[in-house]
Order: C-alpha cells, then structure tokens, then sequence
C-alpha cells in the first residue's frame, strides 16, 4: 500500500486515483482537524506507538446513545472512485471485545455500513471493503474469525458489509459506538482508502487445510499428520469397547428393563403412571436419545470458483477423485439460498477423504461399524432423520425414516418460505406425490421391528414472519392465483358459511362486490384485528382445514402401507396451534425442532399437554466457534465447556415433562468450515469434527447424561 504524503492533521480531496493509497484523515496527529467532529468522544492522553511503530492515539467513547468521531471532506466530497477499501490502524484499549460502527456516507442517502467487534489485544489494520459484501456471498453463512494475521500484521477485514455508495461522491466517515454503559478507549491512526481489490480474497485465502480443518487457529482435536489422524483413531477403539463392555440394564431395542409395557412385536406408544412413553417391540419403556444427520456423505462443500479458500485440496485424481462431485443449490424459492454464492459446481468432501484416509478402501463399513460402537458408548438409542441407510440395516440401534413428498404440484407462500412454499394439498396432484414416496419409503421398512417410525418432510411454513405471522398460510392462500386449488378450497369455504359476498364484506370490513373478486392474483386480504373478529375466526378455520388435508392425506397413506409402525409428524419449527392440534389428530407423536435454551421455551408445553398427545423434540443443538467452523449455530454458547452443560440441561428438562418422549441432536458431524452445499451452514455442532474425531469434553458429558437419563 503506498501512502500520500500529507501534512500533519490536513483534509484532501481526492481526485481518481486509480490504485494509488490516499490518506483521509491522521486521527493520531498532534492537533486535530477541524474536519474531524467529536461528538461524545474524547481525546486522551499522549501519542502512543504500537509494535510496529505506528503512531495511535487514545480516544474514549462516552456513555450516550452514539458517541462518534464524525470525519468530513474539507470541499465537500472525496472521490474515491477506482479505490476498494477504507483501512484503519486502531487496537481495542478495553479488556474486552468492543463494537465499532463504520458508516459511510455519500450524497442521496447513500451509505456503506459495517459494524465490527474489535477483540482486545495488540494493534491492527481494520479494513472496510468499499462495497457491499457478507460471507453468504462467498458461498457460507458465517466468515472467518478476525482479525488474522498477514506477513506478521494483525488485520481485520469486515466481512459484512451493507448498503451502497457512489464513491465518486463521499462525504463523510463515522465512527461510532452504538450506546456504551460506560467509557470505551480505542487507539486511532491514520484512516485512508486503497485499491484493495485483493482485499476480500485475503481474508478468506488458505481458510482450509488438506484434511478440511481450520487453518489459522489450533484447538485439542485437531490433526497436522495422517499418521496423528490414524493414531487419533486407534486410541478412541480401545475407549469403545470397555465403555459398551459397561452397558446394562436395556433390552435389544436399548428400552428400560425396569419399566415393562405392553409388548406389540413394534414400536408404540403408552400412556403409564401419568406420563407418555416410547415403548420397545419387547415391551419396555424407551425414552429416544437421537442424533440426527449420522451420514458419511453430508460434509460436501462447494471448491469451484473459490479454489483460492483452500490451502491444499487433494487432486482431482485417484483415490481422491472418488471424492469430488458436482451439485447445483440454487433455488429462487427458498429463502435459505438468498444471497449465496459459489452454490453451484464442483464440491469436496473432506471428511469421506478423512475415513478413507484412516480405513483405505473399506472405510465406509469401518465407519458403520464405528458410528454404531459410538453411539451405543454414548448412551444413544436411535438414528435420527437423514442419516445413512446402512446404519439402520445393521439393526443394533432404532432408527427413523423421512418421508420426501415431491412432486408436481400446487404451493402456498406463508411469507415465510425459508425452505420453500407450503405444498398445497388440496392438489389432486400432491395425493399422488403422496402415494408415491409413501410406497417407496416404506417398501423395505414395513417389516422391520427396528425402525422406530416416519417422518414428512420437514419444517414447512406453517406460518409467516412478523406480528401477523400466525396468518401467513391464510393470507398467502389468498393472494394466490384463481387456479390455485388451496385458494378455490378456502374460496368455497367461505362461499359456504357466508352465503353471499356482501356478508363477508361486512364481517371482514372489506369492499366485495362479489365471490369472482377473490379470484384476483395477489388479493389483498386483510390482516386480522379487534374492529372484524370474524377475520382471524376464519382464518383460523383455513389454517386448520389446510393442516386436516395435508397431516390425514399423509397418515392414512402410511398406515395403508405401513400398519406397524409409528408416524412421528413433520418436524415443526414454524407453527400455529392449529397445525399443531391436526397434527395431533393424524399423527402418533407431534415432532418439533426446538432452538432453545430449553424445550419449554420453545413449544407451548401446557397446549401439549391439552392435546394429550406425546411429543418429540426432533431436532437442538448449542455449538461454539473455538473447534474450527465458523458458525455457533443456532443457540450459541461461549465455549466448548459450555456446549455439554446446555446438552445435559435441555435433554434432562425434556425428560421430566410428561409428554416429551425424546430428543434428537442436530447434527452428528461439523459441518464444513466453508459451508455446507444447500445453504452454506459451516457451524461447530457436531459430535465429532471434520476429521470424525470426536469433541472428548463434549461427548464425556453427552454421554454421562444419556446413561443417567436411560436408567
């Protein structure tokens, strides 16, 4: 980066520069600027050099709603065309992470805003793309931690940064804190623009080693060696065997022997002694610890186009060709893809590469056997939703089956749509998709005692977003076009209870001068409120009619095919008490995936309990960002202590609560550092990292509570 020359504390205007460095303002020159405002903020102190001496002075943002140091151009506006990055020499003087706000302005409103979290520690260059950027579009939902270190240099590159600018017209820079409870000292240097169109490639470059893991941190379970990743292995087998040696107490479903039920030959379920259980096919009571997504073949990440990211890939060439494949994520309906890149193409997975590493061409049924070995030490009794087939056909552990209905049918938009839009099962064509996956989920399970039950599809969009999202489903089957089946049902519905259009005009408090009206592609129906009852009476009616058609179509079709075994729901995260009560109706168990610190805090237990049905939590996890992915998940903790202290209080609450006959973890693996193929998760979540060792703490306090909880 090559620097202007400038006298001490001067303002410049900028003329285009091409790939030459500009300087904006010195924020540690011995007299200020009167281009520089402080509002709420204070300079103290004399000038400091940090160790690579640099000079930086000490300001202190007060306690107010937004302490900021304002910095404008002297002629009005900078022209920072051609330029790519704003960079600032600062270092937190707190003991602790502080947050600073970035925002530049430029002329009709105009801005690029980035807001970072400086860690407390020695000196760094904070650089702030001039463009709007985040990880999504680098193809992962979270960056890479910063600041890193460059060449010996601590710098910090925003990773999220949002709005839009005409950069031949800037006006000015703040820096701010959004409402300190107290005084925060930063050191300030020169702040000055550069070309930085490497900027955001830096950042990200060489994230990844050749095994998948992390490359600009350390922690316990991380391997610099095949061979420390063999040996890594080879001790765990010797750990498994004494701790199954150990087990006692379980039938050969792993149900509680102290607690006989009634026997079917099948899994069910019993009401006994006021609470609902699980009940083996030998007849003993089974409360479900499950993991979810326990497959060798969910860890692919997307290489091409960002080859850069990955400081060793294997080459395309045997045994690692068997590793690469080629996918295509890009969805426009669902919401999980919006705004992410690198979605498409040729992807790796690291960790097959890893199993084959330690297990050469048998590494798949070494795996199996492995998994299975691991789950039973660690106190599971069932493979949770999509994992691998072949676990299940072994028949040492329950397992679960999801049932996809795809097809070629109508949909519903919720306003939600994370995962798509709402099937719309009043489809003629949605019965067939119906008929179809049923028969092919349940051709090869029917018969198999060991299969604990099915599950349909997974989390729809019971629901919208915001205050009237309990009415998303009603509103969006409305504004649908005339040919939408689900829009005639709700139509006909309405045509039925109010007779004439005029009716419902007067209990809606709409214009309607007839039922054709309704008809119109985008209607606009009306949010519910105190004046018309009558709107959220119906709606509710629709939502329940709507989740009738879709859970009766879906269970009567498994109990035709399957009469043995248990339908256990579909996976609610959003819902509405209506869909929850069908559900109720259709299903054996009501599923729900929970992110919460505790399951009462995320399923209305008391309506659970009125509905008198058991329910399975069928998805949690806590994760942190100190073992290599980015992510903390969905629920987040400190630390990787902290992630088995919330495991061990979520499933026991579960436990005590008369109706929760289960729980299952999400997920059995890590997911990719650079993000998994469907929607760029790269969280640290898993059991087990990248390189299918496991997170020792973590699982040693995993598997205490399990056994605690099963005896």
């Amino acid at each position: 980066m090559k620097a202007i020359t400038l006298l001490v504390g001067c303002m410049v205007s900028l003329l285009p520069l091409g790939s030459r460095a500009a300087q904006v303002a010195d924020l540690a020159a011995p007299s200020a600027s009167p281009a520089i405002a402080l509002e709420q903020v204070q300079r103290v102190g004399q000038l400091e050099h940090d160790a690579h001496g640099t000079p930086l002075v000490r300001y202190a943002f007060q306690p107010s709603g937004q302490p900021q140091i304002v910095i404008t151009s002297a002629t009005g506006a900078w022209n920072w065309s051609g330029q790519g990055a704003l960079r600032l020499q600062v270092q937190n003087a707190m003991p602790w992470a502080v947050t600073l706000d970035v925002d530049i302005n430029g002329s009709a409103g105009q801005h690029l805003h980035a807001a970072v979290g400086l860690p407390a520690g020695p000196a760094q260059t904070l650089v702030i793309p001039l463009q709007a950027t985040s990880a999504r579009a680098f193809g992962m939902q979270v960056g890479p931690p910063m600041p890193f270190d460059d060449h010996g240099k601590m710098v910090f590159v925003a990773t999220m940064v949002e709005g839009a600018i005409d950069l031949a017209r800037v006006h000015d820079v703040r820096l701010s804190m959004p409402a300190p409870q107290a005084a925060q000292q930063l050191l300030l240097g020169t702040l000055e623009t550069d070309a930085g169109h490497q900027v955001l490639q830096d950042a990200y470059r060489d994230i990844v080693d050749q095994w998948g893991q992390y490359t600009r941190k350390q922690w316990p379970e991380k391997i610099a060696s095949d061979a420390a990743l063999r040996d890594a292995h080879a001790q765990e087998a010797g750990t498994l065997c004494t701790q199954l040696a150990a087990l006692h107490g379980f039938d050969a479903y792993g149900g509680r022997q102290d607690i006989a039920l009634t026997r079917t030959g099948w899994f069910h379920t019993q009401q006994a002694n006021d609470r609902w259980w699980l009940v083996t096919p030998d007849g003993h009571a089974f409360f479900s610890l499950g993991v979810n997504a326990v497959t060798s073949g969910d860890t692919r990440t997307y290489v091409q186009g960002r080859e850069f990211m990955f400081a060793d890939l294997p080459p395309d060439t045997a045994p690692w060709s068997a590793f690469y494949g080629a996918s295509d994520s890009r969805d426009a309906e669902r919401g999980a893809s919006a705004g992410i890149g690198s979605n498409q193409g040729r992807w790796f997975d690291f960790y097959a590469a890893n199993l084959y590493r330690v297990n050469g061409a048998r590494w798949l049924t070494a795996w199996r056997t492995r998994t299975l070995d691991r789950l039973q030490a660690w106190g599971f009794n069932t493979i949770g939703n999509w994992s691998d087939d072949g676990l299940g056909a072994l028949h040492r552990v329950a397992y679960t089956l999801p049932i996809y209905i795809r097809g070629d049918f109508g949909n519903v938009s919720s306003g939600y749509d994370y995962w798509g839009r709402m099937p719309d099962p009043f489809d003629p064509r949605f019965a067939q998709a119906v008929e179809q996956a049923v028969t092919h989920a349940t051709a090869s399970s029917r018969d198999d005692p060991w299969l604990l039950g099915y599950f349909a599809d997974n989390e729809l969009a019971w629901a919208g977003q915001g205050p009237q999202g309990h009415w998303g489903l009603a509103m969006g089957t409305l504004r649908g076009e005339a040919r939408s089946a689900a829009k005639q049902a709700f139509i006909a519905m309405l045509k039925h209870k109010y007779g004439a259009a005029s009716k419902l005009a007067t209990a809606w408090g709409i214009a309607l001068t007839d039922w054709s009206a309704l008809n119109a592609t985008n209607f606009s129906a009306p949010e519910p409120n105190a004046a018309h009852p009558a709107i959220a009476e119906d709606y509710s009616a629709w939502l329940r009619r709507y989740a009738d058609q879709y859970f009766s179509l879906v269970a009567a079709a498994i109990h035709r095919h399957d009469p043995h075994h248990l339908f256990l729901g579909g996976r609610f995260a959003v819902n509405t008490p209506e869909a929850v009560a069908s559900c109720a109706r259709y299903c054996d168990v009501i599923s729900f995936n929970v992110y919460a610190d505790l399951p009462q805090h995320g399923v209305d237990v008391a309506a659970l309990h009125e509905l008198n049905k058991p329910a399975m939590i069928t998805e949690f996890h806590f994760g942190s960002d100190d073992r290599g992915p980015f992510g903390k998940g969905v629920v987040s903790v400190w630390n990787e202590g902290q992630r088995g202290e919330a495991y061990a209080r979520f499933v026991r609450a579960a436990a005590r609560d008369p109706s929760i006959v289960g729980t299952h973890w999400f997920e059995y693996i890590d997911e990719p550092a650079t993000g998994r193929l469907i929607d760029g998760e790269n969280s640290h979540i898993g059991l087990v990292g990248i390189t299918d060792i496991p997170f020792a703490g973590f699982v040693d306090v995993v598997r205490r509570t399990n056994l605690q909880l099963r005896h």
